[in-house]
């Protein structure tokens, strides 16, 4: 694979790269090294994945993959106790490992509490404004605003920290962490830290079209480990009218997780409807649904097959260890089982 390859793979299905000649001159190391952080507070689900399917890419592409577990950013964060917290992230682990990424996991609690880094902290917070620091976490922070702790504006600051500490050559999020990464390439270079280049794929939208997935709504996405009957009648149910393309979680998850993994997509339908239809690329796929060629309950049925299919090793993952899924008995939400 050619430089402009590696570069085509590493930029495919993102909204932004910033900046595309520090990309370049990324690209120019030997094994350059990325990563994502992670709160581990609820099931990881289609959301998730997406962002585990460009971590893939940047792996084909040659990079390092580097996945931080940000045990301590929960906590900060008031998503949760920290015992449960840990059991969470060996969860978490054992979800990413069953979808096939190998890569380097790290906690947060590995190097955050060294006394170098917790003096960083304080150094990045002598050069931050409060303001600053609260637009950088209004995208991610929970409780409304008036509710807000303090620690949820220390979390920018050790974010930022954390591409430093990782030897991060490119930061990777989704788009609610863009300001989080605009504050790390401003305020990293003041404490003599060299600012990351940042890369941004597009949030996941809601199974019901109207709103980002969450995990604290059930309807809203499915964990990769939930049942077979679970994951289709999900994607059967999803928002999908008819030639509309926006916001469209159905044909969404056909771009990232299909024809985004170099698959391919066969709708079967009588030869009274059409007959059969093979797709290889999305473009493809998006002209006929957008002429209306291919009808959306067609659509739903093939892609909820092909998924359900694709997410059969996380499935066995947690039947061989169901133990793995107990800190999801605490969420205030229902989790749909396993088997």
């Amino acid at each position: 694979m050619d430089t402009e390859e590696r570069k085509q793979l590493v930029l495919r299905n993102t909204t932004e790269i910033v900046t595309e000649q520090e990309l370049d001159e990324v690209l120019e190391k030997e094994s350059p090294n990325t990563y994502v952080g992670y709160e581990t507070s609820g099931p990881v689900h289609l959301g998730h994945w997406a962002s585990i399917r460009k971590l893939s890419d940047l792996q084909k592409a040659g990079f390092n993959v580097k996945v931080l577990f940000a045990d301590l950013h929960t906590y900060l964060n008031k998503k949760g106790e920290e015992d449960w917290i840990q059991a969470m992230t060996e969860y978490w682990e054992a979800t990413f490992e069953a979808c096939g990424l190998e890569a380097e996991f790290i906690r947060g609690r590995e190097f955050q509490e060294k006394t170098e880094y917790f003096h960083d902290v304080l150094d990045l917070a002598t050069s931050t404004t409060i303001n600053r620091g609260q637009r950088s976490m209004s995208e991610v922070a929970s409780g409304d605003e008036d509710s807000r702790a303090v620690s949820q504006i220390i979390y920018p600051l050790m974010q930022a920290l954390d591409i430093e500490y990782l030897d991060v050559d490119l930061a990777m999020g989704a788009t609610d962490q863009r300001k989080i990464h605009m504050l790390a390439r401003e305020a990293l270079p003041k404490i003599g830290y060299r600012k990351p280049t940042c890369l941004h794929h597009p949030l996941v939208v809601s199974l019901q079209g109207t709103e980002k997935m969450s995990s604290s709504k059930p309807k809203t996405m499915f964990p990769l480990h939930a049942a077979e009957e679970t994951v289709k009648e999900r994607i059967k149910d999803a928002y999908c009218p008819a030639e509309e393309l926006e916001e469209n979680p159905v044909l969404q998850i056909s771009r990232f997780h299909i024809f985004g993994d170099d698959e391919e997509l066969k709708i079967e339908r009588p030869e009274k409807y059409g007959g059969n239809l093979e797709y290889s690329e999305f473009e493809n796929l998006q002209a006929d649904f957008e002429s209306g060629e291919l009808h959306p309950q067609d659509l739903k049925n093939a892609v909820a097959e092909h998924i359900a299919a694709k997410l059969k090793p996380v499935r066995e993952k947690f039947k061989e260890n169901p133990e793995l899924l107990k800190p999801l008995e605490d969420l205030e939400v229902e989790m749909p089982e396993y088997y």
